[in-house]
């Protein structure tokens, strides 16, 4: 007698099937701009006042959105994140120092050392079987990296490369290092106001605000060019297009 049950083979087939079409999880920029920057901000700078929410549960509410999108996005990955762990820490430092009642250059300290240690990290995976530029940079999101492989293989270019992606991560270390020098002279600027006040949490708003395009914009930039290099650096080694290097979406 036939059964319309799938056998264990089938099964194991549909679900490989699955996996193969589910598609990969993409961060929404705009939910992520506003979740981070315009609702933290909002809240520090407009509703900190005797009459709304007050200083100290102002500095909770806001440090809440971005710390629950962190957590969101954390466990939505499924695996562990160095990058992640460390900028959900840094929320909690920033609405633990503000609390506290800290001097503002605890603050200014805290922001510039996080990217410092990006910058720190990336030079020291430079000495491990895992260099960090192959995450950001060298990896099968951007690149066609067998072809790549293959293409520097066949050309004896295997060891130059090896160069290529060292000086890419000293480019990424200096986007961080830069990254680490505007964040502290930001928050050495804007946090003048003794803690504990409103006037404080309105320039912690600000901060907040200004980080994006103060510092982002141009350790991005550095980035840029640092994925340029390595775009210039694969053609001439492989003699590959740039289409035969790109991943095609």
């Amino acid at each position: 007698m036939s059964s319309n049950n799938p056998t264990p083979d089938q099964q194991d087939n549909t679900e490989t099937a699955n996996t193969v079409a589910k598609p990969e999880r993409k961060e929404n920029m705009l939910v992520n701009i506003l979740v981070n920057i315009i609702i933290p901000t909002l809240i520090l700078s407009k509703f900190s006042g005797e009459d709304d929410l007050g200083v100290e549960l102002a500095i909770v509410v806001a440090l809440s959105f971005p710390l629950a999108y962190g957590l969101k996005e954390f466990f939505a990955v499924g695996k562990f994140n160095l990058f992640s762990a460390i900028g959900i820490i840094s929320i909690m430092l920033t609405g633990g120092m503000a609390l506290l009642k800290l001097p503002p250059e605890y603050i200014a300290v805290k922001e510039a050392g996080i990217p410092a240690l990006f910058a720190i990290f990336t030079l020291i995976s430079l000495k491990t079987r895992f260099p960090l530029v192959k995450t950001f940079l060298y990896n099968d999101k951007i690149l066609q990296i067998d072809k790549v492989n293959t293409a520097l293989e066949s050309n004896n270019n295997k060891d130059n490369f090896e160069q290529v992606l060292t000086n890419a991560s000293y480019l990424i270390a200096l986007s961080f290092v830069l990254s680490s020098v505007l964040n502290y002279i930001l928050a050495i600027m804007i946090l003048v106001s003794e803690p504990g006040t409103e006037a404080f949490n309105a320039e912690l708003g600000k901060m907040n605000a200004l980080s994006f395009p103060v510092i982002a914009v141009p350790a991005t930039i550095v980035m840029m060019f640092a994925l340029f290099y390595l775009f210039k650096q694969i053609k001439k080694l492989t003699q590959l297009e740039l289409e035969d290097i790109l991943k095609q979406q």
